[in-house]
C-alpha cells in the first residue's frame, strides 16, 4: 500500500476513534447525570397519574314507609346540614302520634290510681289492726270472766270467733297492701314500668312522625336524585346523595415497587387535570392501603391455579388535601390527578398505630327530634300527674 493510500485510512480511523470516545464520554456524562439526579433528587420523590379524587357519598334513605309529597332540591343544589330535602305524607304518623299521646296520659292516670290504692290499703291495714286489738282485748276479758263463771262458754266462743275474724281481715288487708305495694315499690310515676313503656311508644311514634321529613345529614351538594313526587318508598331506598366537597381526598394507586420508603405524614403535591399546572394542591399521606385492588375485587386473582403471570400490583394510598386550596379551587369526585410524594421524611409509620381519638364523620341533625320527644313526654306526665290534681280547683272543692 502506498503512503498516499494509507494516509486517508489512518485519518478515517483517527476520526472514528474520536467519535467513539466522544460518544462514550456523552454516555458516561449522561449516566453520571442520571445517577446524580436519582441520588440527589429522584429517589426522594414518587409519582403516579393513577390517582383520582375521592369523597363521601352520603346517601339519603328513609327510615319509614311513606308517599313522597314534596321534594325541595335537585342535582347540583347546595344544602346545609339539617335542611329538609324530602317530605312524606304525615297523615298516618300523626294519627299514631296522637294515639300514643293519649295512651301515655291514660297510663299516667292509671299509675296514679296504683299509688292511691296503696294509700287506701295502708289505711285498711291500720283499721284492721285496731279491730284485732279491740277483739283481742274483749276476748281476754271474757276469758277472765269465764274462768269465774260470770259468762257462758257460748259468749266466750263468740268473742274468740270475733278475734279470729279480725285477724283474718288483717291478713287479707296486709296481703292486698303487699300486692299493690309491689306494683309501685322504688318508683315514682315517671319511672314506673307502665309509664316508661307508654313513653317509649310515644317516643317511637314521635320519631316516626319526625322522620316523615328527610333532612340533610351534612352540608354539601345534591347528586344522584332518583326520588319522584308520588313515589311509595320503603325504608332503606336510596333517594339521593349529598356530597360534601369540602372534605375530599385523593386515592393514589402506587406500584408496590414505589412504596418502600413511603410513610404516613409525608408531604404531597397534587395536580388536577381540571386545572392543569396552574393550580397545585398541597396535602399529606393519610394512610397506606392494607391490600391491593385485586385482593378486594369481586373476583380475586387465582394465583394458585397454575395459570399465573406475575403482574406488578398497585396499592391505594390516601392523600388528605388542605381545605384552603379546596375552597379556592373546588374538585369533584372521580376527577383525574397526578400525585408526587416527597420521601425525605421517613420518620412516620407505614401503617397507623393508634385508634382515632374521635369519630371521623358524624352528624347532630338527628339529636333534635329525640330531645323534642323527651320534652313532650315530660309535659304529658306533668299534666296528668299528682300535681295536676293538686292544681285543679274542681278537685279541691
Amino acid at each position: 500500500m502506498t503512503d498516499s493510500q494509507a494516509s486517508p485510512a489512518a485519518a478515517n480511523s483517527s476520526k472514528r476513534k474520536r467519535l467513539l470516545l466522544g460518544l462514550g464520554a456523552i454516555v458516561v456524562l449522561c449516566s453520571a447525570a442520571i445517577f446524580a439526579y436519582h441520588e440527589l433528587y429522584g429517589r426522594f420523590y414518587e409519582e403516579t397519574d393513577d390517582a383520582y379524587v375521592g369523597g363521601n357519598l352520603v346517601q339519603i334513605t328513609p327510615r319509614i314507609t311513606g308517599t313522597v309529597i314534596r321534594i325541595a332540591v335537585d342535582d347540583g343544589d347546595y344544602v346545609e346540614a339539617g335542611q329538609p330535602l324530602v317530605w312524606l305524607d304525615p297523615a298516618d304518623t300523626q294519627v299514631a302520634l296522637q294515639s300514643a299521646e293519649a295512651n301515655l296520659a291514660r297510663t299516667v292516670r292509671q299509675v296514679r290510681g296504683l299509688y292511691s290504692n296503696v294509700d287506701s290499703y295502708k289505711a285498711q291495714v291500720a283499721s284492721r289492726k285496731i279491730d284485732v286489738q279491740r277483739a283481742q282485748a274483749d276476748y281476754q276479758r271474757r276469758v277472765a270472766l269465764a274462768s269465774k263463771g260470770a259468762i257462758s262458754r257460748e259468749e266466750l266462743a263468740h268473742a274468740r270467733d270475733t278475734l279470729n275474724s279480725a285477724q283474718s281481715a288483717l291478713i287479707s288487708a296486709q296481703q292486698q297492701l303487699d300486692t299493690n305495694q309491689a306494683l309501685v315499690d322504688d318508683t315514682v310515676i315517671a319511672s314506673h314500668p307502665e309509664v316508661k313503656s307508654a313513653a317509649a311508644q310515644l317516643r317511637q311514634a314521635f320519631l316516626n312522625n319526625a322522620r316523615s321529613t328527610l333532612v340533610a345529614p351534612v352540608s354539601g351538594y345534591v347528586a344522584q336524585r332518583s326520588v319522584q313526587v308520588g313515589s311509595r318508598i320503603q325504608p332503606g331506598a336510596a333517594l339521593m346523595a349529598v356530597v360534601p366537597l369540602h372534605d375530599l381526598w385523593i386515592d393514589a394507586n402506587f406500584k408496590e415497587t414505589q412504596l418502600r420508603d413511603m410513610r404516613i405524614g409525608q408531604p404531597v403535591t397534587v395536580e388536577a387535570d381540571l386545572y392543569g399546572d396552574d393550580v397545585i394542591y398541597q396535602g399529606h399521606v393519610e394512610s397506606l392501603g392494607v391490600g391491593t385492588g385485586s385482593a378486594f375485587s369481586l373476583l380475586p386473582a387465582q394465583n394458585a391455579s397454575g395459570n399465573w403471570i406475575k403482574i406488578v400490583q398497585r396499592l391505594p394510598v390516601r392523600i388528605q388535601l388542605d381545605e384552603e386550596a379546596l375552597d379556592k379551587h373546588p374538585l369533584r369526585i372521580g376527577l383525574s390527578t397526578s400525585v408526587t410524594v416527597d420521601l425525605h421524611d421517613q420518620s412516620g409509620p407505614q401503617l397507623s398505630t393508634q385508634m382515632p381519638k374521635q369519630a371521623r364523620f358524624s352528624t347532630a341533625v338527628y339529636d333534635e327530634p329525640m330531645a323534642e320527644a323527651d320534652a313532650l313526654i315530660e309535659r304529658i306526665i306533668h299534666a296528668n300527674g299528682p300535681q295536676a290534681s293538686a292544681a285543679d280547683p274542681a278537685r279541691q272543692n
